[in-house]
């Protein structure tokens, strides 16, 4: 009969506690600790030999195949601490801090349960909570949270606990299997009202309402579809008036609408040339001209900055005040008042309705994919589809409704294609 607590056994038997219960353990290495290159040793102990034998076996295998998790105290808070500085080395500045503001919305419900211990479960249920009373207001809860910011938080928490799968911290990742029910996606869609981009005579009402406006250039070159962060930061050095472009390689952002951000493009692809249309060529003219005179007015007080969009006194705009100085003029011109980036999707959806073809497009937009522009900036509304109402006509054949055949039943319309058969 084999005997357990040999030398060469990994599983020993223990002398009986003051219960006389006899016990089983084995000690295992497990190789290097993934957070700390550390050698470490896994130690089990159990009632029966059984279960020493199966929980060996279970290890032993685990290890040989690299999917080993070692017991860790690391709560989710500490790991998305980690994760967020591994995150901040390959994305910028103003990205990490929407990570972060995401991921708050997590921490408060799951942020100290420890990481190995959370459920898919526990997640479902902050989910749910923050449908129904996630956004805070001095630490206690309040309204919905919109379907938009709860996916967001969930796609930045699934990203967390996928790295920490390939960390061999957790076993497998909880969240993955977790998203918005397709209830409450149409619940929203029936109580939320969705802002539509202006249309084609609403662009129209505003770029003539605005001709003496201050800043004419500088809201032209939102719609001719300029992210408002590109039209803060544009400079006149990326201007060419003699040739009649600019370049798009400079912007100034925010963080919170408190922090001013100056960066690069958002991509390698925003990164790009544009030709100058004629009434936005004049309107940059006319604004330089204009500066200089206030330059010259101001003298010593006046603060020279190289941007394109400056006050009167030559200090740089914000985004949060080209923002507000554009709402102003919405409300006086009595026009609906939509967000400023939504010029984007009024320029590139008229540009697409009027044959621009699609690499043009994508270029003009700053995107590598024109899928990304189609799908999220060409929003054609009943006035756009009026030509594919005309072409039906044509479908149709503009015959005029005519009465039944006789040899059909009373009441019975006739085909309206076709032989009748």
């Amino acid at each position: 009969m084999r005997d357990v607590s040999s030398l060469s056994d990994p599983i020993k038997k223990l002398p009986p506690n003051s219960k006389g219960k006899v016990r089983y353990r084995f000690v295992v290495d497990v190789g290097a600790d993934p957070e700390t290159g550390k050698r470490k040793q896994l130690m089990r102990t159990f009632d029966s030999l059984k279960e020493a034998k199966a929980a060996y076996s279970n290890v032993a295998n685990r290890r040989n195949e690299g999917s080993l998790v070692l017991p860790s105290k690391i709560t989710v808070n500490e790991w998305l601490d980690r994760w967020l500085a591994m995150k901040a080395e390959d994305l910028e500045e103003t990205t990490i801090y929407n990570y972060k503001i995401s991921l708050d919305r997590v921490r408060g419900r799951l942020g100290e349960i420890r990481l190995q211990d959370l459920t898919e479960e526990q997640v479902e249920e902050w989910r749910d909570w923050a449908l129904a009373h996630g956004r805070v207001r001095g630490k206690r809860a309040g309204t919905p949270l919109s379907i938009t910011s709860v996916d967001m938080s969930l796609a930045r928490l699934k990203e967390a606990l996928a790295r920490a799968v390939t960390r061999r911290l957790v076993q497998m990742n909880v969240a993955e299997h977790v998203n918005i029910p397709r209830r409450a996606r149409k619940e929203e869609r029936k109580t939320k009202e969705e802002v539509l981009p202006w249309n084609v005579k609403e662009v129209q009402r505003f770029i003539q309402g605005i001709q003496v406006e201050r800043l004419y250039a500088p809201l032209l070159l939102s719609l001719m579809g300029l992210r408002p962060a590109e039209v803060c930061g544009l400079r006149w050095k990326d201007v060419d008036l003699e040739n009649a472009t600019i370049v798009i390689a400079n912007t100034r952002t925010m963080m919170g609408n408190r922090y001013v951000v100056e960066k690069d493009t958002k991509s390698l692809a925003g990164e790009r040339d544009l030709p100058l249309p004629t009434p936005a060529l004049a309107a940059l003219k006319a604004f330089r001209a204009l500066q200089a005179e206030e330059r010259l007015a101001l003298g010593e007080a006046y603060e020279v900055s190289p941007y394109v969009v400056v006050h009167e006194s030559g200090q740089a705009f914000t985004m949060k005040q080209l923002r507000r100085r554009a709402y102003r003029l919405m409300d006086l011109l009595g026009l609906r008042r939509v967000r400023l980036y939504d010029a984007r999707a009024s320029c590139f959806t008229f540009l697409a309705n009027n044959g621009v073809p699609d690499h043009i497009l994508a270029r003009w937009a700053g995107h590598k994919n024109v899928k990304t522009t189609k799908r999220w900036y060409v929003k054609p509304d009943v006035e756009d589809l009026r030509d594919a109402a005309s072409t039906w006509d044509r479908f149709h054949g503009g015959v005029e409704q005519q009465r039944p055949p006789r040899d059909l039943p009373t009441g019975r319309p006739a085909p309206p294609f076709g032989r009748r058969r």
